[in-house]
């Protein structure tokens, strides 16, 4: 019996409604780790990249890593990987919670769905016993409501459920697959796929806990991390969630606002993560065995606390992109995205794309159903997202996202998006992150805040940089060689991380619990391999080259890695005034990006050498 995992992973064939069991040797998990390095293998192994991402050749990935379901924090993440019907690429996206670790409880440590259901149905796994039943019953049921008719009729309320929603089943490009009613797989639309196979949810259940390496050590080092924590870089996440960081972003003129116009919000402090702690904040909830607790439990008249709480982005997204300084409407539009299945980030980031496009004069009340859709108006944003997850009326265009609904509008509201592969931008500026620019556009699956660490980091960690290999700190303005190098390297650790399985809230290369060297040793106790950061980096690098192949056959090349238009425009206001990125720093920033990963400069892409190296060809 292997350490940490279980070697299993369950295929589900929906098309012949059967199962296959596959058990992949040792090698595999330790070349892989598991998560989404996993997911791109099959993803590459079973999907063609000319395929529709809704139609029946599209395969849906859900994995844990190696760690998943040990007594420490941090571990129950879950992958989803597929092919996005938003970017028209590899999409991916990562969550927390509960789900994770029973999956791995269950029996699997991933589960792989090919094909299309003729009719709907739920995927039931426990203690390793798959079963596909019907679930034309909670088609077109919200995520609560699915929630307790499953743990109903399965008599078991600790059963951990995985689900598309109604704005999935609609074929919203960006809606989300939700755990809990309220942790999301947000990004990249796989709720969308999910929903395209007739696959309404995963119920999971079960009691094999995979065997440790070395138990005492681990429960050592958690230890560590609890009596830590209160002095650790990350304990105002765990008092605040992660809008403790809506004053700093403000203060440094890095909080996107108005659609990206300014970096700076006047409403800043009412949309805070401390203003939600003292009046809307009912719980701190967390994930399986984490001792952070950064999730959000709110409760109002109008909201309801079992979908949870807004995030930084989603605070930035529906509140300062938007103009919007009303918290309880965005708490509420954030409950709406959990009971709909929606990634707030997309949504609320195309709604400010339209005001902005209203408030210009290229978009009338007439094109918004008579909404009156000005910047500010928290009303029309609350009504928008619902009809965006319904697709009624004008929510039926911005359901395609901003970039693919200006393509069909025009008259100039191309300029206004704010997105690259097609994707929003979260809530953190490249104009005063200089590396996030360069992320932002080469990374696989879009702009992503998650995909390495942010500039201020290199100067104000420099002994957990070192462990990772950057000794030359450089400030947060510039993009030089140095710092290219910087977001290269940290952007093979967080995908490792998103490999392994570990959340990045808590191991990372710099503000985190644990730093690099420390996750190492995890590992280590976990598996009993003898795992270095180095060959964690190398996972890493292993999953941006499997990405990024799955985008070159699909015709992707060094033209997709563009930014928005609005990066290049002076920010007014506040400490970023008149700050704009330029063409020329993102062209050289490429060439040195591509040249560092080995790849082809003019394509952008792998060369056979590189993907020879790390065994992907």
């Amino acid at each position: 019996m292997p350490y940490g995992y279980h070697g299993k992973v369950l295929h589900v064939h929906l098309s012949e409604m059967r199962f296959e069991i596959e058990e992949p040797k040792e090698a595999f998990y330790r070349k892989y780790m598991g998560g989404s390095a996993m997911g791109a293998y099959y993803l590459l192994k079973h999907t063609p990249a000319d395929a529709d991402a809704l139609s029946p050749e599209n395969t849906l990935t859900l994995a844990a890593g190696v760690v998943t379901g040990a007594p420490i924090s941090g571990q129950s993440r879950l992958a989803a990987v597929a092919k996005s019907p938003q970017t028209g690429g590899i999409g991916d996206s990562q969550s927390g919670g509960f789900f994770p670790a029973e999956l791995k409880f269950a029996g699997f440590d991933a589960i792989v769905v090919h094909g299309k259901a003729e009719t709907p149905v739920y995927l039931w796994i426990k203690d390793g016993m798959p079963e596909l039943r019907p679930a034309e019953h909670l088609w077109g049921k919200d995520t609560g409501e699915v929630e307790d008719l499953l743990k109903a009729e399965l008599d078991d309320e600790k059963v951990q459920i995985l689900q598309t929603g109604i704005a999935g089943e609609n074929g919203v490009h960006f809606s989300a697959l939700i755990s809990m009613a309220n942790r999301a797989n947000g990004r990249t639309g796989m709720g969308s796929v999910m929903a395209s196979k007739n696959l309404k949810a995963v119920a999971v259940r079960g009691k094999k806990r995979p065997e440790l390496a070395n138990k005492k050590g681990l429960n050592e080092h958690a230890r560590w991390g609890s009596q830590n924590f209160e002095d650790s870089d990350i304990y105002g996440m765990g008092l605040y969630g992660t809008a403790e960081v809506v004053g700093p972003q403000n203060e440094g003129g890095g909080l996107p606002t108005l659609n990206w116009s300014s970096g700076v919000f006047d409403g800043w402090e009412k949309i805070s993560g401390e203003m939600m702690a003292e009046t809307i904040l009912k719980a701190r909830d967390t994930c399986y065995a984490c001792t952070v607790r950064c999730k959000r439990v709110v409760e109002t008249e109008k909201v309801n606390p079992r979908f949870g709480g807004p995030e930084y982005e989603t605070v930035a997204t529906f509140g300062s992109y938007c103009g919007v300084d009303d918290l309880e409407a965005v708490a509420y539009a954030n409950q709406l995205c959990s009971m709909y299945g929606m990634d707030t980030i997309s949504c609320g980031a195309t709604i400010a794309w339209a005001m902005d496009a209203f408030e210009r004069g290229l978009l009338s009340a007439e094109d918004t159903d008579g909404l009156d859709l000005r910047f500010g108006n928290a009303e029309a944003m609350v009504a928008m997202v619902e009809k965006i997850a319904c697709r009624e009326g004008f929510g039926d265009l911005l359901a395609r996202g901003s970039a693919n609904a200006a393509e069909i509008i025009g008259r100039g509201t191309e300029d206004l998006v704010v997105a690259t592969k097609k994707q929003e931008a979260p809530a953190h500026m490249p104009q005063v992150k200089r590396s996030l620019g360069l992320i932002y556009a080469v990374n696989a699956f879009g702009a992503d805040h998650q995909s390495s660490e942010h500039d201020p980091s290199y100067k104000w960690y420099p002994e957990r940089m070192a462990e990772i290999g950057l000794n030359d700190p450089q400030p947060a303005d510039n993009i030089n060689e140095e710092k290219v190098k910087f977001a290269l390297i940290t952007q093979r650790l967080y995908s490792a991380l998103d490999s392994v399985g570990m959340c990045q809230f808590v191991f990372g290369p710099s503000w985190h619990l644990y730093g690099p060297n420390q996750l190492a040793e995890a590992m280590q106790l976990i598996t009993g391999w003898d795992v270095t950061v180095d060959e964690l980096l190398e996972v890493g690098e292993r999953r941006l080259n499997m990405m990024r192949l799955f985008n070159a056959k699909a015709g992707f090349t060094r033209d997709d890695d563009k930014l928005p238009k609005k990066f290049y425009e002076a920010l007014q206001g506040g400490p970023s005034d008149g700050v704009k990125l330029t063409e020329a720093e993102l062209e050289t920033a490429k060439d040195l990006y591509y040249a560092m990963s080995g790849w082809d400069v003019e394509s952008g892409n792998p060369t056979e050498e590189k993907l020879k190296e790390l065994g992907i060809r």
